[in-house]
């Protein structure tokens, strides 16, 4: 899945091929990933724009760019990039993602695409009246286990599926004294916990399943203060049914001491259920009525929309930086028109989550009233 050339017309009127050239805006812990991913899948990372023109060198240092820009202007008009990463905070999403797609760059945005349902659709608009590849990192779907489930649900191989259940729960803001840009609602967006990683989970619910939340009840809290007037929530709990009346749980929290980044769901059906966590995912658990099994990725033994992902040999574990090269990886070859992969996750996956998001805060502004998801 690496990317070998980008064609463009040379002066000639000939063709030559090149890597692709990207920029990274944003120098924090997801710029670097995604600087990471770019160089795995055999593109240049030749440029980085930090917040304030005095860290333009050390954003570039920061993510191993070629050159630091003092502005996003500046890049977009010397650097000659292909593809734009905006991994900037929340609020400053809608305005990084105009100017690249203006400038003719392809885009891969951060989650959530933008702080409401508005300009997520003006974004996603965007993209399309651009002809642009736009993509968001729901990057859970490129766990080849995760493949696999969306594989056996797909073959009808769970038979009735009545139940979806599981959470997302970190703890990374467990104490009062922790704290991150994130908590303030001016640049992070009016939710926290749950746009940030509940987004993750309905995303990977509605991909695994084909199936769509229509309306929620939820409760959300805030455990700790902060010193924002408008404390975003710390924790959510959600009841859901889905467009085919499937019934579901989801209880999202960053603040669940000892759990760091732990992502699990679990689909029960008629005829077999299934279960996968994150924090463990070279294993799919297969539940039935005769007996329980467990899945190990192995190429040789997944089918061919999981094998795919699998990039290792059986008992090499994979984990999250793998599948983030993958998302992007994929995303680069559906910027060079290679094809179009399966499950890429674009701008109306990233619209379709903003607006789970705003169900989530109604419902609890409203004291868990039951609340249709907006199309």
């Amino acid at each position: 899945m690496t990317v070998t050339h980008l064609t463009q017309a040379a002066d000639s009127g000939r063709a030559e091929t090149r890597t692709p050239r990207v920029a990274v805006v944003g120098a924090g812990f997801m710029g670097r990933v995604h600087a990471e991913a770019a160089r795995r899948a055999g593109a240049s990372v030749v440029a980085a724009v930090a917040s304030t023109p005095e860290g333009a060198d050390r954003a570039a240092r920061t993510v191993g760019a070629e050159r630091g820009y003092p502005d996003l202007d500046a890049l977009l008009a010397e650097a000659g990039v292909d593809v734009v990463h905006v991994c900037t905070p929340n609020a400053r999403h809608a305005e990084a993602v105009r100017a690249a797609l203006a400038a003719g760059a392809h885009v891969i945005c951060e989650k959530p695409l933008a702080v409401d349902g508005v300009e997520a659709a003006s974004l996603a608009d965007a993209a399309v009246a651009a002809g642009r590849v736009a993509t968001v990192p729901f990057v859970y779907r490129f766990h080849p286990m995760v493949r696999e489930l969306r594989s056996r649900l797909a073959d009808g191989q769970a038979g009735a599926v009545s139940t979806v259940s599981g959470g997302y729960l970190q703890d990374w803001l467990s104490r009062p004294t922790d704290d991150d840009w994130r908590v303030d609602p001016v640049v992070g967006g009016p939710s926290r916990a749950f746009a940030d990683i509940g987004s993750h989970w309905c995303d990977l619910v509605e991909f695994v399943t084909g199936d769509r939340i229509h309306r929620l009840s939820a409760q959300t809290t805030t455990v700790h203060a902060r010193p924002s007037s408008r404390p975003t929530e710390d924790a959510a709990v959600v009841q859901f049914a889905t467009e085919a009346g499937v019934l579901g749980t989801l209880v999202v929290s960053q603040v669940a001491a000892g759990r760091k980044n732990r992502l699990h769901v679990e689909v029960s059906g008629t005829e077999a259920s299934y279960a996968f966590d994150q924090e463990d995912p070279e294993r799919l658990w297969v539940g039935g009525r005769g007996g329980n099994q467990v899945l190990v990725r192995d190429p040789q033994t997944l089918s061919p929309a999981a094998a795919r992902y699998a990039r290792l040999p059986a008992g090499h574990a994979q984990g999250y930086q793998d599948c983030f090269d993958a998302f992007v990886a994929d995303t680069y070859r559906a910027v060079l028109d290679e094809d179009r992969p399966d499950g890429l996750p674009t701008f109306a996956d990233g619209l379709r989550t903003v607006r789970i998001t705003e169900a989530v805060l109604r419902s609890a502004a409203a004291a868990g009233e039951w609340t249709e998801v907006d199309r």
